[in-house]
């Protein structure tokens, strides 16, 4: 009996094919250059974000800071239940009785009053308070500002050694895979002269373990490639399974250094963790002129409104009143001099961490100078190493054919040519590494 065809069952084919389709799509490689790898990490770094609400935070202290310059206006009002008070009143209310031949005020009956107040005052000297603390909080959110950009700067480094990883793991991927078939071959043609007496079995015994010492490290390589690309997946905020594919194009490098005096002068100049300390400097600085301002007193321009009814006994509007008033803290004389040696010392340290921090962007700048330097020189050994190493193995291999060395000479040349091979790779890729470095420690990488 023929089988009948369930259109169910094409339904469900097709719908597998759409989804293998889609499962074969999305383990497509992403082909990612390193300033979009950059970008993106910027973009989707919690760190990042944290520093941007950092500045966030600062700009409103400036903003809570300059509004101290702006009138401060206070309304009061309330409404009162009385009970029945004794009122004694001395002057005549108009309203008198007659008792015992005597003549008395009657006094109003109170249960109820009402009142309003307005209160405004507008500073006009503060001994200088307000002013400097403006100064200071700008000061405190350009330091925010240096801050983040500093915390930008960490955040480029790290992308750049996560991209640099990948792009050597999966660099030493394909060349031990290129190594591993060939020798596959060796080991297929060493069975073969096995097999017809032509070559004794530790000779293939030999070939076989290197073929295995390049399986585990094409394992170990695979397994280095696999966590290169979850580290720098996560970095992106990419899922952790999303294949990337670095782009050696954007790892470019100068051969020309330069000299280590105009990275030391950029350093100096560019630094953002500098100009953050010397920002908060500034801001210690008003602050302690603010602190002192405490001495003085305080003047403001002042301005009310009072408005008020009691029933039967009061009602008053239009009591406006505009004046200059004073304050001032007489307590402030002994316990001034206390808060402005806090601050001093404060400002003491910043001035001191100065000098500090210059020694230390001079021995940064000149550690990444040298590292620098040192990777360029690597790169140029290496190449002559690729060079004599490929020229060692022709000529090992050369002499093996005519049965002028052993089996483990030859082995010992590919191995050599092998190593040579990824040291050159991992020379360029670790050039461009430590350029990006030098500028960022200079502070002049974009």
């Amino acid at each position: 009996m023929k089988k009948r065809n369930n259109p169910y069952h094409y339904a469900v084919v097709c719908c597998a094919m759409v989804i293998s389709s889609g499962a074969l799509r999305a383990q497509a490689p992403m082909k990612l250059p390193l300033n979009e790898a950059i970008s993106m990490s910027l973009q989707n770094s919690g760190q990042m974000k944290i520093a941007n609400e950092k500045v966030n935070e600062a700009h409103a202290n400036y903003h809570e800071a300059t509004n101290n310059r702006l009138p401060d206006i206070k309304v009061s009002g309330a409404y009162l239940r009385l009970n029945a008070p004794n009122l004694d009143l001395k002057i005549k209310t108009g309203n008198t009785t007659q008792e015992a031949g005597q003549s008395t005020n009657a006094a109003p009956k109170v249960e109820q009053a009402a009142y309003g107040l307005v209160n405004a005052s507008l500073p006009l000297f503060s001994g200088l308070r307000i002013k400097n603390g403006i100064t200071a909080a700008a000061q405190m959110e350009k330091a925010a500002r240096f801050d983040a950009e500093k915390d930008r700067e960490e955040i480029v480094r790290s992308t750049i050694v996560a991209y640099s990883n990948l792009f050597k793991a999966q660099r030493s991927v394909a060349l031990v895979r290129e190594n591993l078939v060939r020798e596959e071959k060796r080991v297929t043609d060493f069975r073969n002269l096995e097999k017809n007496g032509l070559l004794p079995r530790n000779e293939l015994l030999k070939a076989q373990l290197q073929q295995s010492n390049i399986e585990l490290a094409l394992l170990e390589a695979e397994s280095n490639q696999k966590m290169a690309s979850i580290n720098l997946a996560l970095a992106l905020g990419l899922p952790e399974g999303t294949l990337i594919m670095p782009d050696s194009n954007g790892m470019d490098y100068p051969a020309d250094a330069g000299t280590i005096d105009q990275w030391e002068s950029l350093a100096l100049e560019n630094r953002k963790d500098r100009a953050a300390l010397a920002a908060r400097t500034n801001a210690a600085t008003a602050s302690l002129k603010a602190t002192k301002g405490e001495y003085y007193p305080g003047i403001a321009l002042t301005g009310g409104y009072i408005a008020a009814d009691v029933p039967n006994l009061l009602t008053l509007t239009n009591a406006l009143n505009v004046g200059i008033g004073l304050q001032y803290n007489i307590g402030s004389l002994w316990k001034t001099g206390a808060k402005a040696d806090a601050v001093k010392a404060r400002l003491h340290q910043l001035q001191a961490s100065e000098g500090i921090l210059a020694d230390r962007v001079r021995l940064e700048i000149n550690n990444a100078y040298q590292q620098y330097l040192l990777s360029i020189k690597k790169i140029s050994v290496f190449a002559k190493s690729v060079e004599q190493a490929t020229e060692n193995y022709r000529i090992t291999k050369n002499k093996y054919d005519n049965n002028l060395v052993t089996t483990t000479e030859l082995l010992d040349a590919d191995v050599a040519q092998l190593q040579a091979t990824l040291n050159y790779t991992f020379s360029k890729t670790d050039a461009m590494v430590a350029y990006k470095n030098l500028q960022l420690t200079a502070g002049i990488m974009k």
